[in-house]
């Protein structure tokens, strides 16, 4: 059996980490959930990188959450529990808190942690033949609060109410109804469709990028604990950065800018 593991690869602008552990519709391993800070925090110092892609190896899923045959020995027990569950929040926050743009690209499955790993992405895009589904009503597990906290801040209480409750599978037109996903595209325009979002995200200003993404993750937070002179401090930087000025000589010219992210 193949290695479980998340690929990670830059190239035009773009980081990719793939999940890839297709023998379990890339369900994720401990070992996966605590490799993601790192890989986050790789394309974070990249120059090169302007958006970061989650995907899934395949074509089959996306990712099916956590890899449950693994509970019965890395999960278990209150210090196996808390172990398992802070390297699942690491994980999960690493990709909400990126400075850069994040981007889920879904093919298929996208189920339980899979579904809330998908959620703390920026931006989601789906084939539409793709299904989405939180099960731990069916599997009797208690659902962490601080990945309910952001569901209910990226959809609201109502269809999150609803997706927990009910445990059932979301179609991807429902899925993009209830804000689950922000566009589906049926499979054969779909890597097209992508890549050229992605190619638009790539060539735009890294520095107004980051200030954009601070923001967004700043009003995630509670109003007492949000860093507003941080996105200000950011903001500033724009006004006084090269790129600024490319950004006007490009619009006067008429022709495309060159951003270099100084």
């Amino acid at each position: 059996m193949a290695q479980a593991t998340i690929h990670y690869e830059a190239a035009d602008g773009i980081a990719r980490l793939t999940i890839d552990h297709q023998a379990r519709m890339n369900a994720m391993t401990f070992d996966m959930w605590s490799s993601v800070p790192e890989l986050i925090r790789r394309a974070e110092d990249d120059r090169s990188v302007r958006v970061i892609v989650l995907q899934g190896a395949g074509g089959k899923a996306f990712c099916a959450g956590a890899d449950i045959s693994q509970f019965g020995e890395r999960r278990t027990g209150e210090d196996g529990v808390r172990t398992y569950d802070k390297a699942v929040a690491a994980g999960m926050k690493a990709v909400h808190d990126a400075a850069k743009p994040t981007v889920a690209v879904i093919h298929g499955i996208c189920f339980g942690g899979g579904c809330a790993l998908a959620l703390t992405c920026d931006i989601r895009f789906a084939t539409d033949d793709a299904r989405f589904r939180v099960p731990a009503a069916r599997l009797g597990l208690g659902y962490g609060f601080s990945n309910l906290r952001m569901m209910v801040k990226k959809l609201g209480v109502g269809p999150v109410a609803d997706i927990m409750i009910s445990a059932r599978v979301l179609d991807a037109a429902e899925g993009q109804r209830l804000g689950v996903i922000n566009h589906a595209w049926p499979r054969e325009a779909f890597d097209t469709e992508v890549q050229a979002y992605l190619a638009t995200v790539a060539a735009n200003a890294p520095l107004t990028l980051a200030a954009i993404k601070r923001a967004l993750v700043e009003l995630a937070r509670p109003e007492a604990e949000q860093d507003a002179a941080a996105v200000e401090a950011l903001i500033a930087r724009c006004f006084d950065s090269a790129d600024y000025k490319e950004g006007q000589k490009a619009f006067l010219e008429k022709r495309l800018p060159h951003f270099i992210g100084e």
